[in-house]
């Protein structure tokens, strides 16, 4: 269905839902969140939901069910084996991409333990349009590289390009002919890219690139943790497939690809993952590690109740009314910062809106992990939690050097179903205060910083007071509680 239109009114998102159970929300004055940063060592992963306003943190697992989930846990079946509530599942998911065998996993980087462990060897290069965080941590883990071929447009902040997640093709073609077939277990494909907006990938792209694959003898990978947000662009964006249905690309797309892994956090609305694989040899090559790493091979460590809202989950994914509300949402948010002159990415993707740092603070350096700063400034000036996805997000050079991220975002993600457009409404306002007084804002260093994945449990700290002076500037203008 086309986006809602009014008759004496400006396009805005409509929510294609009502709301039947609500949660209550609570905005702490400015001095208690200044306390409440500090306590979590200036990382908003540390934070108390409850003491979190807005919470944008991400989309993954805390996206609104249906009614019809809700309804389908009740009827979850809870064996520990040959439990019914897993074949509902899998026959949901063959349906839908027409691969029969299924890996249940609790959720996405479990499929990607699986299949690093089952595919990287020390030396392994494996090649993707762009990298994830966990994605990237099993490879290296296990001795692997990751090259990342994203198309050069795709890293360009502002742009019109519908399509900013799209490999190299040529770059591809050059790196497997360098590295060798045999040196390359599988060419992972994101759809969409997250750490670079959550832009997506084309139909076209992925068919050439995985012809490319086959050419060479090499395993394709699909991640489509973001493939409802990604089929949403695919459909009116891709001329070619206009008159197809979501149903029809999304089997289209399945057809491309040896293996597809995702998280159902994010794909089905609920809490959990799998990994489909299309040869049953490999997938008995790979099935003894899911009751070494996850649970038993039908229910992988997931609870059955949240399988059953999967399940429910995946067929709602190919609705398109219920697929367009984060990306309009998303869209609109954007749309409205940008107006207001806020460096942000642009064209909209999915998953959430994505502010340039780079940009927002350039007087503030990469290596003292700015992006990390802002999500702290914004958590203190106005309760809102986004995600840092930038240089804290990487991993040190081998040598212990600082890898300074090709993009430095605060992503605000919109977990589906959730926010409201006053909420959203006032997200925009506190970062428009914000890019007003970002001069205030200052860096931050590691007090503690772990060796893997340092953005999830780092402890650090401000370069300067500068917290306690952008909270007094936002206390003048908005009072103690606000």
């Amino acid at each position: 269905m086309p986006a809602i239109t009014f008759y004496k009114h400006e396009p805005i998102p409509m929510e294609m839902h009502k709301v039947k159970i609500v949660q209550q929300l609570h905005l702490l004055p400015t001095a208690q969140r200044l306390e409440k940063i500090q306590a979590a060592g200036f990382n908003t992963f540390q934070l108390h939901n409850g003491d979190i306003f807005l919470d944008m943190l991400t989309d993954s697992g805390v996206n609104a069910m249906s009614d019809r989930q809700q309804a389908a846990m009740l009827q979850a079946d809870d064996a520990y084996a040959g439990s019914e509530t897993f074949y509902r599942m899998q026959a949901k998911l063959t349906e839908l991409f027409g691969i029969e065998h299924c890996l249940p996993a609790h959720q996405g980087r479990a499929c990607e333990n699986i299949l690093a462990t089952r595919f990287v060897k020390p030396g392994s290069c494996v090649i993707m349009n762009y990298h994830f965080t966990t994605a990237k941590a099993h490879i290296t883990r296990l001795g692997g590289r990751v090259e990342e071929l994203v198309k050069a447009e795709g890293l360009e902040s502002a742009s019109t390009l519908p399509f900013k997640g799209n490999i190299d093709l040529d770059a591809l073609e050059r790196c497997i002919q360098r590295e060798t077939p045999a040196n390359v277990p599988f060419v992972r494909l994101e759809a969409g890219t997250n750490l670079i907006g959550g832009q997506p990938i084309s139909y076209e792209n992925m068919k050439a690139a995985t012809a490319i694959c086959r050419r060479h003898g090499i395993l394709t990978v699909l991640d489509a943790s973001l493939l409802q947000d990604n089929l949403y662009f695919i459909k009116p964006r891709e001329t070619a497939l206009a008159d197809k249905s979501v149903r029809e690309i999304t089997r289209m797309i399945a057809d491309l690809f040896d293996i597809i892994y995702f998280s159902a956090r994010k794909f089905g609305f609920a809490r959990g993952g799998a990994i489909l694989v299309r040869d049953p040899e490999l997938f008995h090559s790979m099935e003894d590690l899911v009751p070494m790493f996850e649970g038993f091979l039908t229910y992988g460590g997931m609870s059955v109740k949240e399988m059953e809202a999967m399940t429910v989950g995946f067929e709602e994914s190919m609705d398109m009314d219920v697929i367009s509300q984060g990306p309009q949402f998303i869209d609109y948010c954007v749309r409205r910062l940008a107006d207001y002159g806020v460096p942000v990415i642009t064209p909209g993707g999915g998953l959430g809106a994505h502010i340039d740092v780079k940009s927002f603070l350039p007087h503030v350096p990469q290596a003292q992990y700015s992006a990390g700063a802002l999500s702290c400034a914004l958590y203190v000036c106005g309760g809102i939690r986004g995600m840092e996805r930038g240089t804290l997000s990487e991993e040190r050079e081998p040598d212990g050097t600082e890898r300074i991220a090709s993009m430095e975002l605060l992503r605000l993600a919109f977990p589906r179903r959730v926010f409201t457009l006053s909420q959203t409404e006032y997200v925009i306002d506190r970062v428009k205060w914000l890019y007003d007084h970002r001069d205030l804002v200052g860096g931050l260093r590691f007090v503690h910083e772990p060796a893997t994945l340092r953005f999830f449990t780092g402890v650090l700290e401000p370069i300067g007071d500068w917290p306690e002076r952008l909270a007094a500037a936002y206390r003048a203008d908005f009072g103690d509680e606000q």
